[in-house]
């Protein structure tokens, strides 16, 4: 399963991305987090259906110094042309 996700609120500043970095990779999660220029962070999460799920919960919730007003999700299917998704890393 991957997912696709963008998340908005008091999400930069606050370790948004190491919290998701340590959650993805204790549920075995690949993919990547970064921050945007417009105060959202984005994320791609590949992994097992379950964990996945898991893995959305954690963020909707976030660290206790953020405040995460939404998360915007849509599904993806990698395709060929698409990079393969190994590991978990924090992108600039």
């Amino acid at each position: 399963m991957r997912k696709h996700i963008f998340i908005s609120g008091r999400v930069q500043g606050v370790g948004f991305r190491h919290f998701t970095k340590v959650n993805a990779r204790n549920l075995n999660i690949n993919g990547w987090v970064k921050n945007l220029s417009d105060g959202r962070v984005e994320a791609v999460f590949e992994g097992e259906q379950d964990q996945v799920r898991e893995m959305m919960q954690k963020v909707k919730k976030g660290p206790r110094t953020s405040s995460v007003n939404s998360v915007v999700e849509s599904d993806e299917a990698p395709t060929e042309q698409e990079e393969t998704l190994n590991s978990f890393e924090v992108r600039y």
